[in-house]
């Protein structure tokens, strides 16, 4: 997500221009109505406009959704799906930037986009989809020549991904259906870019019915995510997504444009609360094997999301740096909002990395057998310690892949360090 003079993928704040070296120097009132050499005192460089800082508040519910990620990816607690709805806030938070964006050209800012989203997920496909092909995966055997047009997903995600069923052997290296979970978060970036491809026309209904633009993909989401309506293949998949967050990208509109600020707080929270309290309602309707796992319930995810993101927003305090304790979290808020793309695409191959290397516990001679009780019983715990180093490794391979597309300095660990010690 590109801003003139600022080369961060999530940048808040309006665009500024900051001055050019030896651009000439603003005079003031007396020096250009033809003040002499000696009227020194009435001669002053006009100052340079503020760069505008990040929202740290932002940054922070973006790390936290993240993190929210992987522990559900790992533990599988439905419950973490009510408790904070990541991808609503993830698409609230892009849909936000996404406006503020398209003061420029919208021709340009959805180039910019693509160019900030496809490579990470390129450097992704070169190690995932060679793998496939490694394990005796034979498409063209399966689905015939179609399956040449759906491959191309792997390049520009209009629709979902081809992937084997499963691959691999039973008790190998990689499971059976790794190809499927490693596959699994390419669905946000096919979402994401529907998303950056309708903002312009989006934006344009938003301001022009603005409640109604906002209302309408929850409409839709209870036309075509309850069955009512099917529509079936990679189209119907990634309708339902766009229908499912759409709401909440829309709100993201509603932030930038100060909308929020305008509706007295008690009704909006109050508002956002019915709509939260039906969500939770037709969930109770309409459970799942896996309980509460809002993912599975399109729309109980539509509506929770809407009204949780827009309780976030209205009480959005706008931090240019975090406060109190928070401050001790800056430089891994700064590094998760910097490598976003990365943790995000590798975290489940990493999460089942993890779980090899902590099997490799039972066969340590003396400690597997010693300890096998307690390796089995802390199990998953074991890999939420291991997967954080994996995620860092991920962040040094692959993650400079996001400063190439943004056409800036390759960086292996940005957590903004460089920054505070240049400040202090």
């Amino acid at each position: 997500m590109t801003y003139p003079n600022q080369a961060r993928p999530d940048g808040y704040g309006p665009d500024v221009t900051a001055p050019l070296p030896g651009a000439p120097t603003v005079l003031t009132k007396p020096e250009a109505a033809g003040a002499t050499a000696d009227s020194t005192d009435a001669v002053q460089p006009a100052a340079p406009p503020a760069r505008p800082g990040r929202d740290r508040y932002l940054d922070l519910l973006r790390a936290v959704a993240l993190v929210r990620v992987v522990f559900f990816h790992l533990f599988g607690w439905a419950w973490l799906t009510v408790l904070f709805p990541s991808m609503g806030v993830m698409f609230a938070l892009a849909g936000s930037l996404m406006a503020r964006s398209l003061s420029r050209p919208a021709g340009s800012v959805i180039r910019s986009r693509l160019r900030r989203l496809l490579p990470p997920m390129w450097a992704f496909s070169l190690v995932v989809v060679p793998v496939m092909f490694a394990l005796s995966w034979k498409p063209v055997r399966d689905e015939g020549l179609w399956w040449f047009l759906k491959l191309g997903c792997y390049l520009f995600p209009i629709g979902s991904p081809p992937y084997p069923e499963e691959s691999g052997s039973p008790g190998g290296l990689l499971e059976l259906t790794w190809a499927d979970q490693a596959v699994g978060p390419l669905w946000y970036i096919r979402a994401y870019l529907w998303f950056v491809i309708a903002s312009p026309l989006l934006l344009k209904a938003f301001r022009r019915l603005p409640w109604v633009t906002m209302l309408a993909p929850v409409v839709l989401t209870a036309v075509i995510g309850t069955d009512l309506v099917t529509v079936p293949g990679m189209l119907g998949e990634g309708l339902i997504d766009f229908a499912v967050f759409g709401a909440c990208w829309v709100l993201g509109f509603a932030h930038n444009d100060g909308l929020l600020k305008e509706v007295p707080r008690y009704l909006a929270v109050s508002s956002a609360s019915i709509v939260m309290g039906f969500g939770l309602w037709w969930a109770s309707g309409h459970l799942t094997e896996e309980g509460w796992n809002l993912d599975e319930i399109p729309l109980a995810q539509a509506t929770w999301s809407l009204g949780f993101c827009a309780i976030l927003l209205v009480y959005a305090p706008s931090w240019r740096k975090l406060p109190g304790r928070l401050a001790g979290w800056d430089g891994l808020v700064t590094l998760a909002n910097n490598r976003a793309v990365t943790i995000y695409l590798w975290h489940n191959i990493l999460l089942m990395a993890g779980a090899h290397l902590v099997d490799q516990l039972w066969n340590i001679p003396w400690f597997g057998d010693t300890f096998d009780t307690y390796i089995e019983q802390s199990y998953d715990a074991l890999i939420l310690i291991v997967i954080w180093p994996l995620i860092g490794l991920a962040i040094l391979s692959f993650g400079w892949v996001e400063d190439v597309a943004a056409k800036r300095r390759p960086r292996l660990w940005p957590n903004g360090s460089d920054k505070r010690r240049a400040t202090a």
